[in-house]
């Protein structure tokens, strides 16, 4: 989602959920290490890890959502945020300037 229009925090925020607490742990692991592996970079935080529900992957300019099914279901953030421009996976996406990360 393209939230920098409507959010000062980040400009984009990246959805996603799994079934069960050890596939939201291996998701959050293989978003830090692709990012680290094709863009140099590390989390700024990393929240949520205790419970395994909704973790936040924080790189500043974008956040990472993991979400447990029915947590993701609750929240359900893209109803939330369904006014935004929706980018979907795999679409390049335009590059952030004139944030720190």
């Amino acid at each position: 989602m393209d939230v920098g229009e409507v959010l000062v925090i980040a400009e984009k925020f990246v959805v996603t959920s799994a079934s069960n607490h050890r596939l939201v742990k291996t998701l959050v692991e293989e978003v830090q290490s692709q990012v680290a592996a094709s863009h140099g970079r590390k989390p700024l935080r990393v929240e949520g890890l205790d419970s395994l529900e909704w973790v936040l992957v924080d790189y500043g300019d974008v956040v990472v959502h993991v979400f447990g099914q029915e947590t993701r279901e609750f929240y359900d953030l893209e109803r939330l945020f369904g006014d935004v421009p929706q980018v979907a996976w795999g679409e390049p996406a335009a590059p952030v300037s004139g944030r720190a990360g």
